[in-house]
């Protein structure tokens, strides 16, 4: 079984986008990133997956983190690396 997929659905000069990536790029995690400002139907997919409109909306394998907030909540509390294996 390998790493779960990691999906992070960002826009453009998003502060939080910025720092939700600087994070999981320390990591070395490979994170599928969807634009919804550029991909078509992007916003709608994400508020019917995690009920948010506002971005990030970060996804572990089949678990809905939350934005970057909730993400740096995890990595304090020692929780995040765990779920990235």
């Amino acid at each position: 079984m390998g790493t779960p997929k990691v999906v992070m659905y960002a826009a453009d000069g998003c502060s939080y986008c910025a720092r939700a990536r600087r994070l999981l790029d320390g990591k070395g995690v490979t994170v599928e990133e969807i634009d919804v400002e550029a991909v078509p139907g992007a916003h709608a997919d994400m508020l019917a997956r995690s009920g948010r409109s506002t971005v990030p909306q970060i996804f572990i394998g089949d678990a809905h983190i939350g934005g970057a907030d909730e993400l740096d909540a995890l990595e304090a509390a020692g929780r995040l690396d765990p779920m990235l294996k």
